[in-house]
């Protein structure tokens, strides 16, 4: 029966043998609470005589990707109905988007309008060198391009031509030409999403179901199909890996990669660069951080340069896009303008013009919170582990940032869970952060179409955005107080760095004590030293 912390009454069980595969693993039925109460629903905590580690199937990475997969099926079951199709009154087939089903059905997910928009539907047009015009005829006519990074870029349009090859191929289940797309697209984006959470899984071996919240994260269900930023996630992901495994180079080509989907992950090259500048101050070497740096940025380079050489101005849309972008409605600018009244930074702007005093707000504060966490790395007690340091960097640019599309807070999700492996906090948190979705349609159905005002929609923004501050102030309390980390809890240092780089000795939380039970303080099975 289990006691009541949730451990395994009686004291002096054996330790696991030498060798045995269980040894120093994290049992969360003993050290989280929140596991601790949901383990009663299929019998409760694990045992005191359990073998762990012995299954020869059904491994923690098996059941965690097995998790994945079902999470990612309703995911896409929650897309699939703005994928519906119906014969119009000539019978020809349509997209069922008739009286806002987008936003009625909250299904919307960009994959679909880009694809006539950006003209992936034309198998003779190519991403940055062939434009299309919008709002063709009116005022505001302008010539555009796509407008993502090269990667994503291309990816949609390796899609769109996948799709008319399944097409062409007669014995094959077809449907309207953007609805195949979208399934192609999501099959990629949902591999992407399994290495994401294979990543973060062999990040911590000693905390394998710590994966289980990059698996079955309430946003991955809301928005992983939203827009194409799996693929980034999965690229960084998977760059921590290799860079934890001693492989830098290999670290940087994926994290270079990544940049060639989204901008974000470059920005885990500070974290890199700050706890390689701390580790060589104790003694450390700076050859992997900068191998690291240096292959990420020629990488960055190879990957864009081709493009910007044959197509500049194709090229150039996507900054000149983000550049021209007003306050996005997710965003803390956009909140207080609302609540305020106040008329922003720029006030009232024409069609077209680029807003440069907010551009240059929200950059000047997301280097000061990088001034910050770059002061905090180096005057901590211990060298701050890359997860946690990564974690607040990427958070200080949404928050500072004009423009938090929804489903950006995937970039968030493996990185907190490496940060913090607090189940309740970060469910919370996750929940609270993909409810933003339901007033957010609801907010473009707009009251007249019987849809929200904008305070239901921005007042969980305000939400959001205090959650994901509370869980930045929670992390910067575990780099300051090292003893409240609970991956150092159990004994590691940081185990996303490289123990080549000057890996400098585990982490000790305090003198050590004669063991009093068979279950260790941070509730992990304890194993030979």
């Amino acid at each position: 029966m289990p006691g009541p912390a949730g451990r395994p009454d009686g004291a002096g069980a054996p330790p696991p043998r030498s060798g045995d595969p269980a040894a120093g693993r994290v049992v969360p039925s003993w050290a989280d609470p929140f596991a601790a109460a949901a383990s009663r629903l299929i019998g409760g905590p694990l045992g005191r005589h359990a073998l762990v580690g012995r299954a020869r199937f059904w491994t923690p990475l098996r059941v965690v990707l097995l998790i994945a997969v079902a999470v990612l099926a309703l995911g896409w079951l929650g897309k699939a109905g703005c994928l519906q199709q119906y014969t119009t009154d000539d019978g020809a087939l349509a997209l069922d988007w008739r009286d806002d089903r987008q936003y009625v059905a909250m299904c919307y997910s960009d994959t679909v309008p880009l694809y006539g928009i950006q003209n992936l539907d034309d198998p003779a047009a190519l991403p940055y060198r062939d434009p299309w015009i919008e709002n063709a005829g009116g005022p505001d006519e302008r010539v555009r391009y796509m407008e993502y990074p090269v990667l994503t870029g291309f990816y949609q349009w390796f899609a769109a031509r996948a799709a008319d090859v399944w097409r062409g191929v007669g014995w094959l289940p077809s449907a309207l030409p953007v609805v195949v797309y979208f399934d192609i697209s999501a099959a990629w984006l949902a591999l992407a999403w399994l290495a994401t959470v294979w990543a973060a899984h062999a990040l911590r071996p000693s905390r394998p179901w710590d994966a289980t919240l990059v698996a079955l994260s309430p946003l991955v269900a809301v928005h992983v199909f939203t827009n194409f930023d799996a693929l980034a996630v999965g690229s960084a992901t998977l760059g921590m890996l290799a860079l934890a495994r001693g492989r830098p180079w290999l670290a940087g080509v994926l994290i270079g990669v990544g940049g060639g989907f989204k901008f974000y992950p470059l920005l885990l090259l500070l974290p890199v660069l700050l706890v390689g500048l701390r580790r060589r101050r104790d003694g450390g070497s700076p050859a992997a951080p900068l191998r690291a740096i240096g292959a990420a940025v020629a990488t960055v380079v190879a990957v864009n340069l081709p493009v910007a050489l044959a197509y500049p101005t194709g090229w150039w849309e996507f900054f000149r896009l983000n550049r021209s972008r007003p306050a996005d409605p997710d965003s803390l600018y956009f909140a207080l303008s609302h609540f305020s009244g106040w008329a922003g930074f720029d006030g009232p702007l024409a069609a077209g013009e680029a807003p440069a005093v907010l551009n240059g707000v929200s950059a000047l504060l997301f280097l000061v919170c990088c001034a910050g966490i770059g002061v905090l790395a180096w005057f901590a007690p211990r060298t701050p582990r890359l997860a946690s340091l990564a974690f607040l960097v990427v958070a200080a640019f949404l928050l500072a940032n004009k423009v938090w599309s929804p489903q950006y807070s995937l970039w968030l999700v493996p990185l907190a869970v490496l940060a913090l492996p607090h189940t309740r906090l970060l469910l919370a948190w996750m929940v609270v952060d993909a409810l933003v979705w339901v007033p957010r349609m609801y907010y473009y159905l707009t009251p007249a179409n019987m849809g929200l005002p904008p305070d239901w929609f921005l007042a969980t923004v305000l939400l959001r955005d205090a959650a994901v501050l509370g869980l930045c102030v929670l992390v910067v309390r575990t780099v300051l107080r090292p003893g409240t980390d609970p991956v150092r809890a159990i004994g590691l240092d940081d185990p996303d760095w490289p123990v080549a780089s000057g890996r400098i000795a585990p982490w000790s939380p305090g003198p050590p004590s004669p063991p009093r039970s068979a279950v260790s303080s941070a509730g992990r099975l304890p194993g030979p030293g």
